[in-house]
């Protein structure tokens, strides 16, 4: 499973990735309200751990607007304001769980994992589809009509982000975030390639799709329309 973690606390947001990691999540770590806010807002995390006091935008009010923007993903609230009028705030604003700092580290994890769970029971299925195009999230296996592709994973949550964000630009840098993090070793080079694998691996026509270039900017897919 994927989590997003928006902290801006470097030390403590670089504990609890490891700490995350270790357990076998996969984990996306944003220190700005404004970017945990769009990363948040492509819909692929099981889990999202966001805390209150934000650069940028106030993590409250990115709860209320990925709610207003119908995103159900589960959030876990993080805050060193320990009264009840704070978290009464924090869940009417749509947080599934609140922790208050400091925390164990065994309580993060079953909080994730309770979460976890909950967010597994209302994906009512494991398939995304376009026009003819589907895609099988949990075995990376693309379908159109009766052929069918298999991808990495790497290719497969590429698809997966384009698939989720129909019709919307994508640039580079987000893509790059998205799916490798921040690891510096990674070059947006390596976001074009693999557009390229997705483009020569499924026959996207036929599936009634188009990965489309937005030159200096980036790529969006697209339902072709008759």
């Amino acid at each position: 499973m994927r989590i997003l973690l928006v902290e801006d606390e470097i030390r403590l947001a670089e504990a609890l990735e490891q700490i995350l990691k270790k357990q076998g999540f996969i984990v996306d770590v944003a220190h700005d309200g404004a970017i945990g806010q769009d990363m948040a807002e492509t819909g692929i995390y099981g889990v999202i751990i966001l805390d209150r006091n934000l650069p940028s935008i106030e993590g409250v009010e990115v709860l209320k607007y990925l709610r207003k923007k119908r995103i159900t993903t589960p959030v876990i609230l993080l805050t060193a304001k320990d009264t009840v009028s704070n978290r009464v705030e924090g869940l009417d604003a749509g947080a599934d769980d609140y922790l208050i700092k400091p925390f164990s580290k065994d309580e993060l994890l079953a909080r994730v994992r309770a979460l976890s769970r909950r967010s597994e029971n209302l994906q009512t299925s494991d398939t995304l589809q376009i026009a003819g195009l589907s895609l099988d999230i949990r075995s990376c296996e693309v379908s159109i009509d009766a052929d069918k592709v298999k991808l990495t994973i790497t290719e497969a949550q590429l698809l997966e982000l384009l698939m989720r964000n129909q019709g919307q630009v994508l640039t580079k840098e987000q893509i790059l975030d998205r799916i490798w993090g921040f690891d510096k070793e990674v070059e947006i080079k390596n976001v074009e390639l693999y557009i390229f694998y997705l483009r020569k691996k499924i026959d996207l026509e036929k599936g009634g799709v188009v990965i489309n270039t937005v030159r200096g900017v980036g790529y969006s897919l697209k339902e072709i329309q008759s």
